[in-house]
This record gives structure tokens, C-alpha cells and sequence, in this order.
């Protein structure tokens, strides 16, 4: 029972990083590297303002706004800067490893001893996990609903046409650049939410806790669109949580059938790569199974 109770949790924490790279990915169709930095970064900032006597309501808000500054940053790089995609995103990326060391004063910082939101009295009346659930759960609700309350303002409808076809959306006045730094800074900021939960969740920042966790985010979208097929774009957004907890349960399966941590990068690129063929390969078994029912009829 404590086995699935944490794979839920998990999983919801983990969902609003999925959430923040479905509006960079598959709405503004930016391939953000910067979250890698920001996801620290956002950690490396709310652990540093606990330990520093901040409540981790304040502590968290400062990572939130330590992310979004830098998908600010790789905004500015890319629209005014005019530096490749990728590369704006690797530059920020980069910067923030040396960015958390001076923030956190060293290599990673832990949190014993120290009052976070999972720390509560409330939380430890409850059976195990229960506050990463509720936590979670309730932080996720929140997000989703927001981003989906602002997909459809007018602003909002305009972002999704920036995504969409820059072109078409220039030529109805809107500002395209204006909509990329937008959807950066709210992408990242979402993302130094994540970070922040994730560190006091987990009890401790490190600087390098941000490697590999792009392929995490896109895991949950992936999941997500293979398992429930074609929805609409807020049932999209729901999906990409529900992707999240079935990517945790996977995990913690492969870990139950003898697999060490640190194999986990390596385990979560396999899964998105399967995840990520799935559909070609049965759109190639449904060609395959037509064309032999095509060559049975010409037997006939």
C-alpha cells in the first residue's frame, strides 16, 4: 500500500514539471533546455531561504520566481538576442550550475531539522506518502486549472496561434516574441515550483538534481497522449498528471524487479523512446494487417 500511495505522489509532484514543458513542447513548440537549470535553480533557492529562517511558503514563492526569471532569460536570448533555440536554453542551463553553488554555498544543502510544508504537524498524523499526496494532488488541481483558465483569454488563444503558425499569428498583429518570453517565464516558473516541492520533499537541494529530468517531463507527456489517444486540450492537460503517476509506477516496478537507482536515467530514456516509437509502430501493424487483408480479397 505505502509502494502505491508513493507512486501517486510522486507522480503529482512530478506532473506540474510535466505541465510546465506541455506548454513549452506542445503548445509553443519551443524546445526549452533551460529547464534542466531552472529545476535546481528553483530548489537551490527555496532550500537556501528555509535554511536562512524564511517560511516555505515564502521560501517556495522565491523558487517559483528563480525560475521564471530564467525562462525570462533564455527568452531574451532567443527574441532580442537572436541565439538559436537550443542554444539559448544550453547558455541559461549552464549558467545556473554555477548560479546554485553560490546560492546554496556548496554542492547540495539538506533540510533536517529545518520546517517545510511536508514537515507539518498535520502531515505526520497521516499514514506514510499521504502528505506528497495531498500536497501534490492539491498543488497540481490548482495548476491546471490556472493554465487552463488562461489558454482560453484571449491572450492565452493567442499564445496557442504563436505555437500554432508564427506567420499566421503576425499577420493578425499579434506579438510573437512578447508570447515566447511569455510562455518561457510561466514554463520555468512553473518549473522552480516543481524544484521547490521536489527538494522539500525530498529533504535536501543539489546542484546536480537537474540532470535528466527533461526526459522525465517529456515521459509524463508521452504517456500520457500514447495511453489516452486523442483529447481535447484540456483533457490534454489532465492526461499529462495522469502520465506522470503511471511513469512513477513503472518505475518503481522496474526498481521492485532488483534495478539499482542509478539506473534510473538510463530506464526513463528506454521508456520514452518505447513510448515515443508506439505510435509508428502500430500505425505500421495496421498498414501491415491491411495490406494482407488487401492481398486475401485480390486471392478471392
Amino acid at each position: 500500500m505505502s509502494l502505491i500511495t508513493s507512486g501517486i505522489g510522486q507522480g503529482l509532484l512530478w506532473a506540474i514539471l510535466g505541465l510546465a514543458l506541455f506548454l513549452n513542447f506542445r503548445i509553443l513548440d519551443f524546445p526549452d533546455m533551460t529547464v534542466e537549470g531552472t529545476f535546481p535553480l528553483g530548489a537551490a533557492v527555496t532550500v537556501a531561504a528555509i535554511t536562512h529562517g524564511a517560511s516555505p511558503l515564502l521560501a517556495t514563492c522565491a523558487g517559483v520566481l528563480a525560475g521564471a526569471l530564467g525562462g525570462l532569460i533564455t527568452g531574451l536570448l532567443y527574441t532580442k538576442g537572436k541565439i538559436p533555440i537550443l542554444l539559448a536554453g544550453i547558455l541559461v542551463m549552464t549558467a545556473c550550475l554555477s548560479i546554485n553553488l553560490r546560492v546554496m554555498g556548496g554542492s547540495n544543502v539538506s533540510l533536517l531539522g529545518q520546517k517545510t510544508f511536508f514537515s507539518a504537524a498535520f502531515f505526520q498524523t497521516l499514514p506514510k506518502y499521504f502528505d506528497s499526496v495531498l500536497i501534490g494532488g492539491g498543488t497540481i488541481i490548482v495548476v491546471t486549472a490556472l493554465v487552463a483558465l488562461f489558454l482560453e483569454t484571449e491572450l492565452g488563444q493567442a499564445f496557442i496561434v504563436t505555437g500554432d503558425n508564427k506567420m499566421m499569428a503576425r499577420s493578425q498583429g499579434i506579438n510573437t516574441d512578447a508570447m515566447t518570453i511569455l510562455g518561457l517565464t510561466i514554463s520555468n516558473g512553473l518549473v522552480g515550483l516543481c524544484g521547490a516541492l521536489i527538494s522539500q520533499s525530498n529533504g535536501y537541494a543539489d546542484a546536480n538534481m537537474g540532470i535528466g529530468i527533461i526526459v522525465v517531463a517529456l515521459a509524463s507527456i508521452i504517456i500520457g497522449e500514447v495511453v489516452f489517444g486523442e483529447l481535447t486540450l484540456n483533457q490534454r492537460l489532465i492526461a499529462v498528471t495522469l502520465g506522470s503517476i503511471i511513469y512513477r509506477f513503472v518505475l518503481l516496478l522496474v526498481l521492485q524487479l532488483g534495478f539499482s537507482t542509478n539506473d534510473l536515467n538510463l530506464i526513463s530514456a528506454i521508456i520514452l523512446a518505447l513510448c515515443m516509437m508506439l505510435p509508428n509502430l502500430r500505425t505500421s501493424l495496421n498498414l501491415t494487417s491491411a495490406l494482407k487483408k488487401g492481398v486475401g480479397l485480390n486471392d478471392n
